[in-house]
């Protein structure tokens, strides 16, 4: 079950809350958090019995291949979601401009093979990137709304795709996008009423105080990005810190609004056990509870 309570969105369906971990690929929550001798290529699937969301970061770094989009969904249960990171060429070396062909690869690359898994896009700015608002204007006009124009976007790509541009659509999609902004120039209204006018949803960050703390809603769902309550990365989260922000998602999903919340602490392998018992506190089940593939 997806939903926390009886929360119901403007398209008529009950809201979801969506609790998960930032990546799931990290050397030192082995032997920890996944049990001793779990083969690799069998992470994602333990994890996906424990959380009902991760946010693929791998897409962030570089363009991925089809195979491994099917790969993650055919690992995933039926009712999983994966949000996706948007390319850091887009984002930092870009910083946002001329990026139509960068977009177009980007959607070709074999996103589009989750599938009914394919939850939000996450757009993370540079921390030295202030806020331009025609820039910023430019960027949300183009990018795709639904799958359809995802896969319309991507027929546009160039040669620097590493396989075969990927461009089924066995069913048009909405296609959601947030924004995470790490300069404080963007605490502006005139940010809040772009990202209203294109229903883009204004990342909520808790760095620990490193970069902006912004908790403005902007579109029909909220994105949140859990990056450690006292040291960036690397802390966890207490219970009092974690009902506090069980009371956020709360009245979010009350509002009728899906939510999406991802633990980005990874480094001393904080982020699935905190967000396993946020998921408890807020009454979102895991997929399979106490099962998952436990031996190797």
């Amino acid at each position: 079950m997806a939903g926390a309570g009886g929360g119901v969105s403007g398209r008529g369906r009950r809201a979801e809350v969506r609790i998960g971990t930032s990546g799931w690929i990290y050397p030192a929550w082995r032997g920890v958090f996944y049990p001793e001798g779990l083969a690799q290529r069998r992470e994602l699937e333990y994890l996906s019995r424990r959380v009902n969301t991760v946010e693929i970061n791998g897409s962030f770094y570089s363009l991925q291949r089809p195979e491994r989009y099917r790969r993650w969904h055919d690992e995933t249960p039926d009712d999983f979601v994966f949000a996706i990171k948007g390319g850091r060429y887009i984002t930092h070396m870009k910083r946002l401009r001329d990026v139509d062909a960068a977009l177009a690869n980007f959607f070709a690359s074999g996103v589009l093979a989750l599938g009914d898994k394919l939850g939000p896009v996450l757009w993370q700015l540079p921390p030295r990137m202030t806020f331009d608002p025609d820039r910023l204007a430019a960027f949300l006009a183009v990018l795709p709304r639904t799958t359809t124009e995802a896969a319309e976007l991507g027929r546009h790509h160039d040669d620097k795709l590493p396989a075969e541009p990927y461009l089924t659509v066995a069913a048009e999609r909405p296609l959601r996008h947030a924004l995470e902004v790490r300069h404080p120039s963007f605490d502006d209204p005139r940010c809040s009423a772009l990202l209203r006018e294109h229903d883009v949803a204004l990342v909520t960050a808790d760095t620990s105080g490193t970069w902006p703390f912004l908790e403005e809603v902007t579109a029909g769902f909220v994105y949140v990005r859990l990056h450690g309550e006292t040291e960036l990365y690397t802390s966890g989260y207490t219970d009092t810190a974690l009902r506090r922000w069980a009371r956020r998602i709360g009245h979010w999903h009350a509002d009728g609004l899906d939510v999406f919340v991802y633990f980005d602490n990874d480094v001393k392998v904080k982020a699935p056990g905190d967000a396993r018992a946020l998921a408890d506190l807020v009454g979102v089940p895991g997929t399979s509870p106490g099962g998952g593939p436990d031996r190797p």
